[in-house]
Order: C-alpha cells, then sequence, then structure tokens
C-alpha cells in the first residue's frame, strides 16, 4: 500500500531536518582543529581528558532535561548495543588526537574522508549489504589517495599519524553502523560511555601532569561541551532519519572545510602528497556522492537489505 501525501511529505520533512542537522554539525566540528592549534602545551591525553570531562558534563545535562528522573534508566537500556558503540567511539575520539597533534590537519581530515565507504565496506561484510560496482570504484580511488598521502607522511615523519587517522575512520564507521543499526534505542547515553573511557585512561596515562594553563583547559571545554556535543547529539538525532552512509556522506564537508580554517587562520599549508592525495579522495567522494544525490538513490547500497532502506 503506497503511503498517503501527508505521511509522505512527513518523512521528507524529517528527512530534510536531519540533513539540516548533518550540515550544521559538520560545519560546527569542521573548527575544531584549528581550535586544537591554538593549544599552548596540553598534549592529546589531557586534551582527551579535559574534553571529555566537558561531553559527559552537557550530554547529562541534555538527557536530565530531556528525561528527568528517568534518565539512569535510558543509560541502562543501551545494553551491549550502545557499550559497543561508546568502544568504538572512545577508539575514534582517542585515535583523532593522536592523529591530529602528529601531522597536519589536512592529512588527518582528508584521510578520514573515506569514512562513507569503510562505512559501506564495513555494512556489506556484517550485514551482508551488495555493493554496486560504481561505489566500489570510488572506494578504489579513494583509497589510492589515501595510500598517496600515507607514503608522502613516511619521510617527514606523519606516518603515525596517518595511521592514526585511518584506525579512526574504521573506529567511527563502526560507530555510525551500531548507531543506525540500533536506531530504535536512545543511544545519547553513548556518548557518556565514550567519554567515561577517555577520562579513564587519560587519566591513568597522564596521573599527576593533568594540571595545564587555563587557557587550554577552556579550548577543551568549547570542543568538547559546545562543538563535539552538539556534533554528536545532531548525528544520533538524524540517525534515526538517515541512512548510514547518508549520515557519513555529509561528514564530507567537516573535513573539506577543516583545512581551510588552518590554512586561512595560522597558514598550515599542507604537503604536495596531501594536495595529491586529499583531491583524490575528495574529488572521488565528491563525484559519487553529486551523481548517486542526483539521481535520488542512496550511496553505497542497492536498496536490497533493510539496513540501507529509508526509514518509513
Amino acid at each position: 500500500m503506497c503511503a498517503s501525501p501527508v505521511i509522505a511529505t512527513a518523512i521528507k520533512s524529517r528527512r530534510a531536518n536531519a540533513m539540516g542537522m548533518m550540515v550544521v554539525s559538520s560545519v560546527a566540528i569542521s573548527f575544531s582543529g584549528l581550535l586544537l592549534r591554538y593549544m599552548h602545551v596540553a598534549d592529546p591525553w589531557q586534551i582527551n581528558f579535559y574534553r571529555s570531562i566537558a561531553l559527559v558534563i552537557v550530554v547529562s545535562m541534555i538527557m536530565v532535561q530531556r528525561y528527568g528522573r528517568t534518565a539512569p534508566q535510558q543509560v541502562y537500556r543501551i545494553g551491549k548495543p550502545g557499550l559497543w558503540a561508546g568502544l568504538m567511539l572512545s577508539g575514534a575520539g582517542i585515535t583523532f588526537l593522536q592523529s591530529i597533534t602528529t601531522t597536519t590537519v589536512a592529512n588527518t581530515l582528508f584521510t578520514l574522508s573515506a569514512i562513507p565507504f569503510f562505512t559501506a565496506a564495513l555494512a556489506w561484510v556484517f550485514l551482508k549489504e551488495r555493493l554496486n560496482r560504481a561505489t566500489l570504484v570510488t572506494m578504489l580511488v579513494a583509497a589510492l589517495g589515501i595510500v598517496v598521502m600515507v607514503s608522502g607522511g613516511i619521510g617527514s615523519g606523519s606516518f603515525y599519524g596517518n595511521a592514526m587517522a585511518l584506525i579512526t575512520a574504521l573506529c567511527f564507521s563502526g560507530y555510525a553502523i551500531l548507531v543506525r543499526r540500533h536506531r530504535g534505542i536512545e543511544m545519547l547515553p553513548t556518548l557518556l560511555v565514550s567519554g567515561a573511557i577517555i577520562i579513564s585512561i587519560s587519566a591513568v596515562l597522564r596521573w599527576g601532569q593533568l594540571v595545564i594553563p587555563l587557557h587550554d583547559i577552556a579550548l577543551c571545554f568549547v570542543i568538547g561541551g559546545i562543538l563535539s556535543a552538539l556534533c554528536n547529539s545532531l548525528f544520533i538525532a538524524a540517525s534515526k532519519h538517515l541512512v548510514a552512509a547518508e549520515l557519513t556522506l555529509f561528514m564530507l564537508l567537516e573535513f573539506s572545510l577543516g583545512p581551510i580554517w588552518v590554512w586561512l587562520f595560522i597558514a598550515e599549508y599542507p604537503s604536495s602528497a596531501t594536495i595529491i592525495g586529499g583531491s583524490i579522495v575528495i574529488s572521488a567522494v565528491l563525484l559519487r556522492a553529486v551523481g548517486e544525490l542526483s539521481r535520488g538513490r542512496i550511496p553505497g547500497t542497492r536498496h536490497t537489505g533493510k539496513f540501507w532502506r529509508a526509514p518509513h
């Protein structure tokens, strides 16, 4: 039976709102790389410690405002899927800072631009989704660009940073699949799980060395309490109306804008390998995205699986 015009309009409206959420969150979080460059002395573990404290505080406030006294019950209801999602997100958060503080912002973000295709690949493996030929070609081209960037970073001492960016991409792709797969569960508490894990690990590794300038703490709170909290909350809300490939596709706006901010404000110029490899990745991703969206199809699948269907 065909959906009524009213229902169809409501679905389109929810999807449009979700896309707007992803645009806002991607633009906001794109400034995080620039703010990290303004840190005075804080290292990645110290940044993660205070950033995660701010994230936990803000998300806890959101949970209390939304659910009141039943907020603790919502945390309990995430179950194993939520715990795994929190673990994946904490891995992405840790490796992201390891990457962006040891290589250029451009290197990190261009590598992360492969997330939509890692997401599609993981869905194919674990959810038995079929990828069409165009998606496979795009993934291969994007992989070529990443190889170019990584090879260019070996001589400059940024191989570690590039490797961490790849791990970040894989962890976040896993997180995106878990959140979307279990969209019937309130996944906002996974941010609390992620924050608690990062705080614990950072505290152990930097015990006795957590005193940093107030300037750096303030930046950490802006990144965690405003940018990360906003981005992740909107991501979870949008996941109820957009499939995983669409969710991660909009993140390309972040990866494209991030290097522009550091170039404009602090003149951090990317290497030639980063420019070449990044151009390959971004071109492949954008061409694929524009081609698919112009035909009104969802990137990454043939719409044969339940997971990738638009919500009803």
